[in-house]
């Protein structure tokens, strides 16, 4: 059995020859340090990963005479490129500021500072385009290796309340539920269907195996279950059945609490769950959770993640790493329907524990 069908199976709850095991997304500060400057389809062919791709050249935005943007360069602080990003619209100008590093980006200072902010950025943002044929060409170099990954259209992550969260900040996006909740919902609303738009008019026939949705600001370290099922199910299953009607299989991404919201992610209709995050890396699911999380998450949609990528895939032996997978496979893959994988994204990883990682899974046979 390849990587491609050993996935697949496990994405429809069915039992394939033996765990299947990859990461969530490869950076490419990993791969320009760590892995000799290869891409991330050679760089699972070198480990003996099953492939996960996640394209980042595959969408654009559209250009509009209606949405200008500059940036500016605020120069180097503590090691941090800051730039200030501003775009003119008929109805005024919106701001923000990024910080950068070699690993990673992040932004300072959110766009939406009001509602009429938001409002402006709704209804001047331009459209998303597809290229269908850099699709393709992954799908392609992927081959019978594993899946191809994508996203739908957003400002920050593809989740709906996610999306608000990261034009707000966190934090502001709260408040305003908790003080203007007929606003938020509203909003929340106009995100969900511009994303079913871009759906219906980008992803029929995409060349994706799979697409992620969700967000960590969905986590119930970060919201209440309460939350959760009031701004996060609905408008996400607006989305989430708009992939189903273009054919795609979806992932709910939770990087961060889930114990709390077991019960509830399957109802935006997900066909599996991830990243069951452990302590160590901002999640809620102990060692003596997984079976909980099994019996009443996977007994309803898949299941992707488990591995502690700090602890045990950066600061971990190869002997430490075997047995994490050794321990997921034996809670979380009982009878399938379970992707081992990196809860989330590591930067310093040596490639010998992605090796063991892959090794570990390899003996992992149903």
């Amino acid at each position: 059995m390849d990587g491609k069908e050993r996935m697949l199976i496990a994405l429809a709850r069915g039992t394939p020859d033996r765990l299947p095991v990859t990461i969530h997304q490869w950076q490419g500060y990993h791969l320009a340090h760590y892995m000799g400057g290869i891409d991330q389809v050679d760089a699972f062919r070198l480990t003996g990963l099953d492939a996960s791709v996640t394209p980042g050249d595959v969408s654009a935005q559209d250009s509009s005479a209606h949405w200008q943007y500059s940036c500016s360069d605020l120069g180097l602080r503590d090691g941090v490129q800051h730039r200030r990003h501003r775009v003119d619209t008929p109805d005024g100008h919106l701001t923000w500021t990024s910080g950068s590093t070699e690993v990673t980006t992040y932004t300072v200072e959110h766009a939406c500072k009001s509602r009429e902010d938001c409002d402006m950025l709704l209804r001047w943002w331009p459209r998303h385009r597809l290229d269908r044929a850099r699709v393709a060409h992954w799908s392609e170099r992927t081959g019978r290796l594993g899946i191809v990954r994508g996203f739908v259209c957003c400002w920050g992550q593809p989740g709906v309340w996610q999306d608000l969260c990261e034009m707000f900040g966190t934090e502001a996006a709260i408040m305003l539920a908790a003080d203007e909740p007929e606003w938020v919902h509203a909003t929340l609303r106009r995100i969900a269907e511009r994303k079913a738009d871009y759906v219906a008019e980008e992803l029929h026939g995409a060349r994706f195996d799979l697409i992620e949705h969700g967000g960590g600001t969905a986590s119930c370290t970060v919201i209440s279950p309460k939350m959760f099922s009031e701004f996060c199910v609905p408008y996400d299953r607006i989305v989430i059945d708009a992939l189903h009607t273009a054919g795609h299989r979806v992932t709910y991404h939770t990087c961060g609490g889930m114990m709390r919201i077991l019960d509830r992610i399957p109802t935006n209709g997900t066909d599996a769950s991830e990243t069951l995050s452990p302590p160590g890396v901002g999640g809620n699911i102990g060692e003596a959770d997984r079976v909980r999380v099994k019996r009443e998450l996977g007994s309803k949609v898949a299941l992707i993640g488990g591995i502690d990528q700090y602890h045990h895939l950066t600061l971990g032996t190869t002997g430490e790493v075997k047995k994490a997978v050794d321990d997921c496979f034996a809670t979380y893959g009982v009878n399938g329907g379970y992707i081992c994988s990196a809860s989330d994204h590591f930067f310093d990883a040596p490639p010998e524990n992605l090796v063991a990682m892959a090794e570990a899974a390899r003996d992992c046979t149903y």
